[in-house]
């Protein structure tokens, strides 16, 4: 990088820069890292405190005159940009390697923060459908339960749609969307009694179920990061009360207004339909996480690698230290994929890790826990969930140790 650059664009640079990729959804750990090392290559001593909700600057000139500059903002937790982030590494390559200048590269920062959604409002409005369908098939209920999850998850995207008009109701998103999905459902099985109504209302709000930002916050903490860590779980752990809070209001709403159906059990998806559903998933996600077409088959692939993973490693040592091998497999391939690619790992990594994650047995215990009824027949929900979580931080700390990743974010 050109050592004439003034210390005034350098500073604008890396605060322009921190702010973008913790706006992309970047942990405070990889940011922070990443964040040094481009300031060590644009000359400036730098010491960085990334937290969901604020980001702090200390920056000082290492050349003789030592100009310094501190930067305190607050900002709101970032949604996962995977398109953005790629292009905003590859930038900071261009600015490393003299094929841009420091003011190009403020100017390129501004074009990525400001670039509209690629797959626009129709393919992520299917893209929520098809994950909620997709999380039904992957519980192994009946096909009554998959389609009228998938229709409730695209009326759920609605309101994420009116979210982004009006701040009121992005304030409360998550429970006004749990409780009309709740109502709704409930309604439903006078029409369909063969549904799960519980399962079918965790289905349709799936895309808010902060499974992946508790593996987050987790992964902080294990790399030390406790301010971060702490305030990450505490802000999902939120979201989750949230909405279901409003799943519970929104099923006693509907009970009120249209009775309780008696229950009629339907038949299952036969096994074949849980490749369906991770095929369908993994292309949801890549419209909900705006990935890159180029980087699109990648991410597909780390869907099927972690869940063929996590299904082997089952079979052999059970269900919750299967999520070891999932999170190993699935670390090892990103971080070749990183090598290979030349970009972040998290491009694919964070793709296949929705597939492993048990954000929904989190939602299942707490509903097993407050109503003493279990939305599936499983034992030791709460151990297990923690038991997953804790092995897919350990299975990705693992794989960064054997194959380390080229990039830090």
């Amino acid at each position: 990088m050109a050592q004439q650059d003034n210390f005034k664009d350098k500073r604008q640079f890396i605060i322009r820069l921190g702010k973008a990729l913790h706006k992309f959804g970047t942990p405070a750990y990889r940011l922070e890292d990443h964040l040094q090392t481009v300031a060590k290559n644009l000359g400036v001593d730098a010491n960085f405190v990334i937290t969901p909700t604020s980001l702090t600057f200390m920056l000082a000139d290492e050349n003789p005159d030592h100009q310094e500059y501190n930067h305190i903002v607050r900002v709101k937790p970032g949604d996962l940009d995977l398109g953005a982030l790629a292009r905003t590494d590859e930038l900071v390559d261009e600015l490393s390697s003299g094929q841009r200048t420091l003011e190009e590269a403020i100017e390129r920062l501004d074009e990525i923060a400001n670039k509209p959604n690629p797959y626009g409002k129709f393919l992520t409005f299917l893209a929520f459908g098809a994950s909620s369908g997709a999380f039904a098939m992957l519980m192994r209920t009946s096909w009554n339960d998959v389609i009228w999850s998938t229709l409730l998850g695209l009326f759920v995207c609605l309101f994420v749609f009116w979210a982004e008009r009006s701040k009121r109701v992005t304030d409360m998103l998550e429970p006004i969307s749990a409780l009309t999905s709740a109502f709704l459902a409930s309604a439903i099985t006078l029409i369909d009694p063969s549904i799960n109504l519980p399962l079918v209302i965790l289905s349709s709000i799936i895309a808010f179920i902060p499974g992946l930002a508790l593996t987050l916050g987790l992964s902080e903490l294990a790399a030390r990061h406790l301010i971060s860590g702490t305030a990450r779980i505490m802000d999902a752990v939120m979201v989750l009360f949230k909405i279901y809070f409003g799943a519970v209001l929104g099923m006693a709403l509907g009970h009120k207004f249209w009775g309780i159906a008696e229950f009629v059990q339907p038949m299952n998806t036969p096994d074949w339909v849980s490749w369906v559903a991770v095929t369908t998933l993994s292309f949801s996600l890549v419209i909900l996480f705006k990935a890159r077409i180029k980087d699109a088959p990648w991410g597909i692939i780390s869907g099927y690698v972690a869940y063929a993973a996590s299904i082997w490693g089952a079979t052999q040592l059970g269900i919750a230290l299967g999520a070891f091998v999932g999170a190993f497999a699935l670390g090892i391939y990103s971080n070749i994929f990183s090598r290979l690619m030349n970009l972040p790992s998290s491009i694919v990594k964070l793709l296949g890790l929705v597939v492993l994650v048990p954000g929904s047995k989190v939602y299942i215990g707490l509903n097993s826990a407050v109503s003493g009824q279990m939305i599936l027949n499983s034992v030791n929900v709460g151990s297990q969930t923690f038991l997953i979580f804790m092995s897919l931080v350990a299975g990705l700390i693992f794989a960064n140790v054997i194959l380390p990743p080229r990039k830090l974010l």
